[in-house]
């Protein structure tokens, strides 16, 4: 059998034949080939340690070794695990869920409907495989008659959505028990030989223990000082910087005109989200936001069908005109005053290869976006004067047209930062010098 940090044989196949260029070996670093495979995510130093432990994990699945008893408490554990995440990590993809996949997909495809999804089933394991084997973020090389069959309506127990508000209480009421129960440990004995001591003295008879003798002046008992209250660390903020923004590439499944706004097109966009995530739906059987845009007579609408396009996907949802849109798609226009677009207007194209999902950065300013840009700080308009085309067509972060940024020294933040997936740059059809919003 394969020792706890290799990867059997089927798990280092699949690797291979998905990403051939990533060195994908039985013996490689789980942690290094992340990172070579998922060159968008950065992982800190607890998720690192989690891909190891989840990679053990997975070489113990389906391990005719273990009795069933513990094969399913194994897997309760990984169901309540997954029951609030995408990933095993959380969002983040990595090895340790291709490796996971590539044990449990044979155990799921052998469940029963009442196993998958019965009072008692792994729901959460069930919709796991069907995410990371169909995911574009995996983009996993799999044949549609390997995979494992799963039917989104044959759901014989539905249960009930996980609240994040009371998820959170309930683990900070654990953690506060875990604490008073260590405090309560250590007091313990202290407070036992603090009895011990007045046993011994009734013993010798000293019932007026601690009382002062005749002619002795009373001592009064020191008052404990009251320590103050720690307060909350607050969080820390992250330095202003375009990787605040959650840039993606957006497949663009159909577009039409708005109902009741004749400068607004309403595009239904898939950007790579998770089912289930907050303020979107399905469509084809993809997870999709649906997005207003004020191109209408400013680009064709037959322009916006079946396209990939560049979205930003951390602005707060609003709604236009009755529609609630959840995402913005990146145009570019010539510089001229006012917040609109004025013509011509060209969408960013991404990278002919680029998935829906795919994350978008500006060079030089990679990092981790915002869940949500706060609107009340403006980040997006702060940043946004910066969004501009070169004369190669290229869509780029100016530095200096930002003078929240300017000056910072740092040569790596000076210039022009050029808008890149990991299959190439993001650019504009003939708009040079133009502002991109």
């Amino acid at each position: 059998m394969a020792s706890a940090t290799t990867f059997d044989d089927a798990v280092i196949s699949l690797l291979q034949r998905s990403y051939p260029d990533s060195g994908a070996a039985a013996d490689a670093d789980a942690v290094k080939l992340s990172n070579a495979i998922f060159k968008n995510a950065i992982y800190t130093d607890a998720e690192k340690a989690e891909i190891v432990q989840w990679q053990i994990t997975a070489s113990h699945i389906g391990n005719g070794n273990e009795d069933a008893a513990k094969q399913a408490e194994r897997l309760s554990a990984l169901n309540t695990h997954l029951s609030s995440r995408t990933t095993v990590l959380g969002a983040k993809p990595s090895v340790a869920d291709v490796a996971l996949y590539v044990k449990l997909a044979p155990v799921v495809a052998k469940w029963s409907a009442e196993e998958r999804t019965g009072e008692q089933g792994y729901h959460h394991i069930v919709r796991f495989v069907d995410f990371v084997q169909n995911a574009p973020v995996f983009g996993l090389k799999i044949e549609e008659a390997d995979k494992v069959a799963v039917d989104a309506n044959d759901v014989k127990f539905v249960i009930k959505p996980i609240d994040a508000k009371a998820e959170k209480e309930r683990k900070k009421k654990e953690k506060e028990a875990a604490a008073a129960a260590a405090k309560g440990q250590t007091e313990a004995p202290a407070a036992e030989d603090k009895k011990s001591k007045k046993e011994k003295k009734a013993d010798n008879g000293e019932a007026a223990a601690g009382a002062p003798k005749e002619g002795q002046p009373t001592q009064k008992k020191e008052k404990k000082q009251k320590q103050p209250k720690q307060q909350p660390a607050k969080p820390v903020e992250k330095p202003l910087s375009p990787a605040l923004i959650d840039l993606r590439v957006g497949h663009i499944l159909k577009a039409e005109r708005h109902p009741n706004a004749d400068s607004l097109y309403v595009s239904t966009i898939a950007v790579g989200d998770a089912p289930g995530t907050d303020n979107t739906s399905e469509y084809e059987g993809q997870v999709v936001r649906t997005v207003c845009s004020g191109l209408n007579g400013l680009v064709p609408l037959e322009e916006m069908q079946g396209r990939k396009i560049v979205a930003v996907c951390n602005l707060k949802p609003v709604t236009m005109r009755g529609i609630k849109s959840c995402a913005m798609v990146l145009a570019a226009s010539p510089r001229e005053e006012g917040d609109g677009h004025n013509g011509p207007v060209e969408l960013v194209n991404p990278p002919p290869n680029a998935a829906a999902g795919d994350r978008v950065f500006f060079d030089g300013w990679e990092g981790e976006p915002e869940a949500v840009l706060n609107p009340k700080k403006k980040v997006w308009e702060t940043l946004q004067p910066g969004f501009t085309t070169t004369e190669d067509l290229a869509v780029g972060f100016e530095v200096g047209d930002v003078p929240q940024l300017a000056g910072e020294g740092d040569s790596k933040k000076s210039g022009v930062g050029l808008l890149k997936t990991k299959d190439g740059v993001c650019g504009v059809k003939s708009l040079k010098g133009a502002t991109v919003r």
